[in-house]
């Protein structure tokens, strides 16, 4: 899941204050007229020219021009006017209550976020004062409703609603930790066309569903007896999530076989990068010593763990890297940005695009480069997804590096989390984004250079091992993996 960690308290549209506060005692007609109006209406006071208004008609056709025009300038004030008083007369008898205001803060937080201008094709100032009138808000769980109800419109699995427990063990997760099974979860047509079930893209190396033998690929038929066919990813997230110490039974289907599978929540600790130096058997130039590093998360401690990886690699005199980002599901857009930073020494890491084109360029000049000039080997597969894929495309598309393996999950989207005023949260589709070719990977993924066998090993222990072996295929592809 894709989070820009950010925060927003949303004010009410002058277009807003204008619709709803007509039914104050010391409203005046005159109060709501525009300024410009205003005055316009005080100049030309028709009492102003009664008795002389025939007399300056007469003087000269230029004069005759200059009334033409005042009273083209009266008729639009009058209008002006006479629609206000209109507009009054058709305003909501009742006043804004808290609920009500909590409802326009996430409207508003869409309506000035939301990537989508047209709102998925709406009207959204319609829907907005359809929703006041018609949707009950008398307690939270109905404003909690409604504001669902509406972000449903915009047919956009990845914008939702957070109440604020799940809002704040959002914020957890992507400060390193969580209270959970240790799976992260997509769509399965991503992957195999399925239609049923949620698709596991990857189990944390060392969380419950990892030790129980959950692999990803495999399918979630149920959470505690409740079918996933029709649950949402983030339904599904929160029904995974809980007490710590608590249980939950999944239904996994993993190849042709069905399993019931019962794990108990845990603290699950992110520690986003395994690292290890594995020396390749030989003698002069064919002796190698390669440093791999496994990247499981981009939180808020990735890009320093990256470094302090790298460092600690260098200390022992490697040759060349491996970056594995397999199963990587993403996290914080700047923790991608900054991890680009560290392997390049100039280029663009990615657009960011809105409807328009072209919104934001990220790019490097090479300052906070560490680790720009040895080989580079990058491994993906279908569970590499979001800002691993803004990764993974910016070292490809600068021929930093040489990818492997198979297309990845294709997340396009960029989301930000705005903190509501009552500790609930929206995550919102803010962006999506292209690689530095102009290559838009959303539903399609960041297709590497060469694949991989399936018996390629998939830790830091097994990819040691596999290097060290003569007759495995680390060993005899090695020359391959680590071409620029």
């Amino acid at each position: 899941m894709e989070v820009l960690a950010s925060s927003s308290t949303a004010l009410l549209s002058p277009h807003f204050a204008i619709s709803y506060t007509y039914k104050n005692p010391n409203f005046t007609a005159k109060a709501a007229i525009p300024q410009s109006i205003s005055r316009l209406y005080g100049r030309f006071k028709l009492r102003r020219y009664s008795g002389t208004l025939q007399k300056v008609i007469d003087c000269s056709e230029k004069i005759r021009r200059h009334v033409s025009v005042l009273s083209v300038h009266l008729l639009v004030g009058v209008v002006l006017v006479m629609s206000i008083s209109v507009s009054v007369s058709k305003s909501p008898s009742w006043a804004l209550t808290e609920e009500n205001l909590l409802f326009l803060e996430a409207w508003r937080t869409i309506d000035r976020a939301y990537v989508d201008k047209t709102f998925n094709g709406q009207s959204w100032f319609r829907y907005r004062e359809n929703a006041l009138r018609n949707e009950p808000m008398n307690t939270r769980e109905q404003t909690y409703t409604a504001i669902r109800k509406m972000l449903a419109t915009l047919d956009d699995p990845f914008t939702r609603f957070l109440e604020p427990e799940k809002f704040k063990s959002l914020r957890s997760g992507a400060q390193g930790a969580l209270t959970g099974v240790g799976l992260s979860i997509g769509y399965p047509t991503q992957f195999d066309g399925s239609p049923a079930g949620l698709v596991v893209i990857s189990a944390a190396p060392g969380g419950p569903a990892n030790r129980a033998g959950i692999l990803s690929g495999d399918v979630i038929l149920a959470i505690d007896d409740t079918s996933t066919e029709m649950m949402g990813i983030y339904d599904a997230a929160e029904r995974l999530q809980g007490p710590e110490g608590s249980s939950v039974e999944l239904t996994i289907r993993s190849g042709p076989e069905i399993k019931h599978v019962a794990l108990m929540r845990e603290k699950v600790s992110l520690n986003p990068v395994k690292s290890r130096l594995c020396q390749v058997p030989g003698s002069g130039r064919d002796s190698r010593r390669i440093g791999y590093i496994k990247l499981t998360s981009f939180n808020q401690n990735a890009s320093g763990a990256v470094k302090e990886a790298i460092d600690t690699l260098r200390s022992n005199s490697v040759n060349a890297f491996v970056l594995d980002l397999r199963d990587n599901s993403g996290g914080l857009f700047p923790e991608g940005i900054e991890i680009a930073k560290i392997w390049l020494d100039k280029g663009v890491i990615v657009y960011i695009c809105d409807s328009r084109g072209v919104r934001d360029i990220y790019d490097t000049d090479g300052s906070n480069a560490i680790a720009a000039s040895e080989p580079l080997a990058v491994l993906v597969n279908k569970g590499t997804a979001s800002a691993s894929e803004i990764l993974a495309g910016a070292l490809k598309d600068n021929k930093r590096a040489v990818l492997f393996g198979e297309p990845t999950y294709g997340k396009g989207k960029i989301q930000s989390v705005f903190e509501l005023s009552d500790g609930s949260g929206l995550a919102v589709t803010v962006a999506r984004y292209e690689t530095p070719a102009h290559t838009d990977i959303d539903k399609v993924g960041v297709i590497p250079d060469h694949p991989l066998p399936t018996t390629f090993p998939k830790d830091e222990e097994g990819f040691c091992s596999c290097l060290q072996d003569p007759a495995s295929t680390c060993y005899m592809n090695r020359v391959q993996l680590f071409a620029r």
